[in-house]
């Protein structure tokens, strides 16, 4: 920091120091300031509460508690000149606390805090101009996992910035403001600067954190998925093989469908899984479109025929501008719901060996790439 003398048009740097050489302490001084000034953070906070000790089983306290304008809660832990190893852990403690606290707890937090600090103050009056509500009723605090923590002090160890940097790709909003005093002659000064994030890159790295979140979301699911897919396939398999060898060779896997030949290149028969459906396909797919829209087509007038064998309509995909075709089966169902899988299994199954029988024989009738060549 620099002082601007105007008189020699120049700049003079301050002279930087350190709380402890000035004999300032934590709690009486810098706890002090920013509980009197929240704004200096950057935003308009409510202090409701100092050395909050409402936890349950536990003696800790943690520095500040405050609101944000969206009815968040904001844990803020202040340390002099070092952070310590331990800070993030500390907050992060302190947040899952928080995060049990109702409305209504809040409000009596902040009742406490206000009986002792401003008397006759009530706190759902100011919670309610804070947060720009005319009925306390109407207010929403503290949603689902929305708490926040700020960290305050003059020096960030590495462990602490890279650990803060890391917990934001989760979507938890962590800043960290550093406090710098500053001293020439008589008079002190104090900055206090955001540096994680930095405040011109903050909606950036909410935004990357929010993206970050719905690829982990995205990547479990998937995971998930994966997980029942195989264990369906495996029962599925079992039941199957017991009464057939048509899938004898076939192994459970993580994807949304397996099958075997039919007997002829480029024809097979599928079992496909979806997540809200179920259903079995003749699948045309030779290297040439021309033979699969002309096989499709051979068959599409037996259409009757081949659905009287297989007991009932089916739904037939020429698929034009692609180059296969499909002809299936299917029910909708919960894929996810384990208690709808027997009922899965046995639908497949039964329609698998109809499908066999409908179409097999039909193959070699089927025009191939020669005959096609030939006209």
């Amino acid at each position: 920091m620099f002082k601007i003398d105007r008189n020699d048009n120049r700049i003079q740097r301050l002279a930087t120091t350190s709380f402890s050489q000035l004999g300032f302490r934590e709690r009486a001084h810098l706890q002090e300031w920013i509980a009197n000034q929240p704004d200096a953070l950057g935003e308009d906070l409510l202090i409701i509460q100092k050395e909050f000790a409402g936890f349950s089983d536990t003696n800790e306290r943690l520095d500040l508690l405050a609101l944000d304008k969206q009815g968040s809660l904001v844990i803020i832990e202040n340390k002099l000149d070092d952070t310590g190893r331990d800070v993030t852990w500390q907050a992060l403690k302190y947040a899952s606390y928080c995060a049990r606290l109702t409305r209504e707890d809040i409000k009596n937090v902040f009742q406490t805090y206000l009986e002792r600090y401003s008397p006759g103050e009530k706190a759902e009056d100011l919670i309610c101009t804070f947060l720009d509500e005319d009925d306390f009723h109407d207010v929403v605090l503290n949603r689902g996992v929305t708490q926040r923590v700020i960290l305050v002090a003059a020096n960030f160890r590495k462990e602490v910035t890279s650990t803060v940097l890391w917990l934001s790709t989760f979507n938890l909003r962590i800043q960290c403001f550093r406090v710098t005093p500053f001293k020439q002659g008589d008079d002190l000064f104090l900055s206090i600067d955001q540096i994680i994030p930095t405040k011109d890159a903050e909606e950036f790295m909410i935004g990357i954190a929010a993206k970050a979140q719905d690829e982990v979301e995205v990547v479990q699911g998937e995971i998930e998925r994966h997980r029942r897919r195989r264990t369906f396939w495996q029962q599925l398999l079992l039941e199957m093989n017991a009464t057939s060898d048509l899938f004898k060779n076939i192994s459970p896997s993580k994807a949304n469908h397996i099958g075997v030949s039919a007997g002829t290149r480029g024809y097979s028969f599928n079992f496909i899984l979806t997540m809200d459906s179920v259903r079995v396909d003749f699948y045309i797919d030779t290297p040439s479109v021309e033979q699969n829209k002309a096989a499709f087509d051979v068959l599409f007038a037996s259409r009757d025929e081949i659905e009287g064998v297989f007991g009932e309509r089916m739904i037939w995909e020429r698929l034009d501008g692609k180059r296969a075709c499909r002809i299936k089966s299917e029910r909708e169902v919960d894929m996810m719901d384990e208690a709808n899988w027997p009922a899965m299994i046995d639908f497949l199954i039964d329609a698998m060996r109809r499908l066999d029988l409908a179409f097999r024989d039909r193959l070699a009738k089927l025009p191939n790439r020669a005959a096609l060549v030939s006209l």
